[in-house]
């Protein structure tokens, strides 16, 4: 089964939790390519190795916190902040030619890749919902070194992870799973070229497939399905997202820098608006819905340098038909890397590089997690002077944070005007004002482990 908690709109856990506990490493879930080293350990442990597939279940079914398996998983995620060793791997160098369809499915001569799509969708009568789904591979060694597959059907040198959130704005809850699987008998994989009949990447029932034959260009595999669920906590998505923009190639051509070091760094494309429909279940409820999603495809072998601590990333969808990217990369002692950037997209699908020296965050209100006592960034003022854009950005719920091995905070948000629209108006007034966008933003190396027995 999957862990998940239910939570007020305040960010209250109803269940209560210990005291915080602030003496455990502060971990980032940037570098993505420390999940092979998790999923490592957890293969010495067994917890993937002698099952077919895994989702987080009750804590008595979890290796115990504080267990030597974990402490050499904390150990390994701060070592992977540089990357660890790149040997054998291939790594983002130089801007290379993006080729589609292939490059929707796997890169095993990389070690990490993830496929994220995040949706602000609306049911009947407005009820407002946020969803989050993202399937990341992993190799556990260079593929130089690995050797084939061999006769055995379980054998494999990949090993899948996914995570789905629902958080739901009428009844105040926020949901998120968690699963593993290998990438052997059919359990997990990929498959993007027009001979294989479609594009699909998957995880047992969770799984993004095109509904028709892949076809060459970047929007081949549309319109896509999205499929996830956790009978145990009761929800579920079933959707179809449609590009409502051509493909954006992140950083230059796509190749995303984020350390200063050669390597350091991902290919990273996004399709910034897609149409959605489909149907949400969450607390017994289906739902209609329809609303917007944002995809990015990323993959890397190694990414953030050792001085860097994490990041806060913001994609906001704009009424008026603009879509802004940018992130933060944060420096262990707080301050802002040159090397963050994004970008803005027109209405028509033309997009603008965003400098670090381009946009500038405030944060104007914190939210303390009932974990540990965490503290997350909760509301921001955005600023991108040259597109004259000063935006207020909160979140629909306070408590959105990801739960799972490695933990963050990611959530769906609403965009007002920074500033009050009318002259008589105060800061205070922020909270009337009517929303101008939605987005989503991630925050990553604020908290650490979960407490032992949590």
């Amino acid at each position: 089964m999957s862990d998940a908690r239910s939570r007020d709109g305040t960010g209250r856990d109803e269940a209560g939790h210990d005291e915080p506990r602030r003496d455990e490493p502060i971990m980032s879930r940037l570098d993505w390519a420390a999940f092979a080293l998790i999923v490592f350990v957890a293969l010495l442990e067994g917890w993937l190795f002698f099952g077919p597939g895994r989702e987080r279940g009750s804590r008595a079914e979890e290796p115990a916190r504080g267990s030597s398996a974990d402490t050499v998983a904390a150990m390994s995620l701060a070592e992977a902040m540089g990357g660890g060793d790149p040997t054998g791997y291939a790594r983002a160098l130089e801007p290379r030619a993006f080729e589609f369809p292939a490059d929707h499915g796997a890169h095993p001569d990389f070690r990490t890749e993830w496929w994220y799509v995040t949706s602000n969708l609306e049911g009947p009568g407005g009820r407002r919902f946020g969803v989050h789904f993202t399937i990341f591979r992993s190799a556990l060694a260079p593929p130089v070194t690995s050797g084939a597959a061999g006769p055995d059907a379980w054998a494999t040198n990949d090993v899948y992870m996914g995570h789905f959130a629902v958080a739901d704005a009428a009844s105040g809850t926020f949901t998120e799973s968690e699963r593993f699987t290998r990438g052997a008998a059919g359990l997990a994989g990929t498959a993007s070229s027009p001979d294989a009949g479609r594009f699909r990447v998957w995880m047992d029932d969770w799984a993004m497939e095109s509904l028709t034959a892949p076809t060459p260009g970047a929007d081949g595999v549309f319109p896509l399905r999205l499929s996830a669920r956790d009978p145990d906590r009761g929800t579920a998505i079933d959707l179809v997202v449609t590009p409502e923009k051509p493909v954006v190639l992140q950083g230059d051509a796509g190749l995303s820098q984020k350390g200063a070091e050669p390597g350091n760094a991902s290919y990273y494309y996004s399709f910034t608006r897609l149409r959605t429909d489909g149907t949400i279940v969450t607390g017994g409820d289906t739902v209609a819905v329809a609303g917007r999603s944002w995809m990015d495809r990323e993959w890397s072998t190694s990414a953030l340098d050792a001085s860097q601590e994490g990041w806060d990333w913001f994609a906001l969808q704009l009424d008026d038909g603009r879509d802004l990217m940018v992130y933060r990369l944060r420096g262990l002692d707080g301050s802002t890397d040159p090397l963050s950037k994004g970008v803005l997209v027109a209405p028509d699908g033309s997009s603008t590089p965003v400098t670090s020296d381009d946009f500038a965050l405030e944060v104007l209100e914190t939210w303390e997690s009932p974990i540990d006592g965490a503290t997350y960034p909760s509301t921001w003022r955005v600023r991108v002077p040259s597109a004259d854009l000063d935006l207020r950005v909160r979140p629909l719920l306070r408590d959105q944070e990801m739960d799972v091995t490695v933990r963050y905070w990611e959530g769906a948000v609403e965009v007002l005007p920074a500033e009050p629209a009318s002259t008589t108006a105060t800061r205070g007034d922020a909270g009337a004002r009517e929303p101008i966008g939605r987005g989503y933003v991630e925050l990553t190396g604020y908290a650490g482990a979960r407490p032992p027995g949590g």
